[in-house]
């Protein structure tokens, strides 16, 4: 496992909710030439969806218990998030009241996951919940980097933030867009309601 000193050193600095000055595929392009062949394929599983669909996927509807990665934070976040999204998938259906769904049960640990899923899913706006789930992301790998500044894990946690970062941008823009669609929906409403009513356009 080597140090990545010249690589950690160049990355512009990351704050939640803050644009960052580097996109993920400048990103990867610098990993690509700074670390080693072993390192660079674990970046692929720095995933905020860590199932996906690679080799050495968390599996079908997270179900089964992730393979250890032999990192610190991969291994880690993977269970972690694992435990969010079973114990979100048990809240939901139990919000809908649909019986029969099988479904992993959530584990206890890490314990925090449980707590965030039953915050998250308490709250009446998607996209609140979205917004909240996301910052308990962002500290949690935080917490998951550990001390060694310029190793494999802290380049992960980037990574992994750097996700997060665009991830929610894309909630502004979307955010945006339903507004714009609700301000248009109700100039519309009144324009048909004046033409109704016979006055002038």
């Amino acid at each position: 496992m080597g140090s990545y000193y010249y690589l950690v050193s160049q990355l512009p600095s990351l704050n939640y909710g803050v644009s960052a000055a580097i996109e993920t595929k400048d990103f990867v392009d610098l990993c690509k030439t700074f670390l080693t062949p072993q390192d660079f394929f674990l970046l692929q599983s720095c995933r905020l969806d860590p199932e996906g669909l690679q080799p050495g996927s968390l599996g079908q509807g997270y179900q089964e218990m992730p393979e250890p990665l032999g990192s610190y934070l991969l291994d880690n976040w993977r269970t972690w998030e694992r435990a969010l999204r079973l114990h979100l998938a048990r809240f939901r259906l139990q919000h809908l009241k649909r019986e029969g769904a099988h479904i992993a049960d959530g584990p206890a640990e890490p314990m925090d996951a449980a707590t965030v899923a039953k915050n998250a899913a308490a709250m009446e706006s998607p996209l609140e919940a979205e917004l909240f789930l996301d910052r308990a992301r962002w500290v949690t790998i935080e917490n998951l980097q550990g001390f060694d500044y310029f190793g494999r894990d802290t380049i992960y946690a980037y990574y992994l933030k750097l996700q997060l970062i665009e991830r929610k941008q894309k909630f502004k823009v979307d955010e945006g867009f339903e507004a714009y669609q609700g301000l248009y929906a109700s100039i519309m409403d009144a324009a048909q309601s004046r033409i109704y009513a016979g006055e002038p356009k």
